[in-house]
């Protein structure tokens, strides 16, 4: 299976038994780079503001969307009309930019850091051949906007070949990880 540990950033860890893993890829782009460019764009102060500005938000109103640009869907590549095209996109245009509400880019920005991480796990799901994808880590904790997205996208993704799982105390896992690093000795 693979291991998604979305924290500051994201590691991708492919587990083949209890005692062997590799680290197969990764990102910049995840918790820290959501809260950092949240609080910049909103002004809030904390991780727990800013979910639930976004949960008020719609990020259509920011994001050029497929039937922005040709109408609706394109049947013959599998995109509906609401298929995200340019993630902020509609912000070049000046009225947008002007009238762009907080809660609209908590939740567009959201929505793209978690996309992003979703097309990175079914990439490496897909070069490794594995079945599951286990995704972890603080970003998730209470919130279940990206909890739904990155569900939705491993099963629209996969064709329902591979399923996305939670860990129930997700923030836990990379604490584990260090203790048992310098358990083992290998502390630097």
């Amino acid at each position: 299976y693979l291991l998604v540990n979305i924290g500051s950033g994201v590691s991708i860890l492919k587990v083949t038994s209890a005692s062997s893993h590799e680290r197969v890829g990764g990102t910049s782009l995840g918790g820290a780079t959501y809260f950092g460019l949240c609080c910049k764009l909103t002004g809030c102060a904390s991780f727990d503001e800013v979910l639930e500005l976004a949960s008020r938000g719609d990020a259509k109103r920011v994001d050029l969307l497929v039937s922005d640009i040709y109408g609706g869907g394109l049947d013959e590549y599998g995109l509906s009309g609401d298929v995200v095209a340019a993630s902020f996109g509609k912000l070049t245009n000046p009225e947008v930019r002007e009238s762009a509400r907080p809660e609209d880019m908590a939740r567009a920005l959201l929505d793209m850091i978690t996309n992003n991480i979703a097309s990175l796990a079914m990439l490496n799901a897909l070069r490794h051949g594995t079945d599951y994808v286990v995704f972890a880590g603080n970003f998730l904790r209470q919130n279940r906007i990206s909890i739904a997205r990155l569900s939705y996208a491993v099963e629209f993704w996969s064709g329902g070949k591979r399923q996305a799982l939670f860990l129930a105390h997700e923030g836990y896992l990379g604490a584990l990880g260090a203790m048992l690093h310098g358990k083992s000795g290998a502390a630097h």
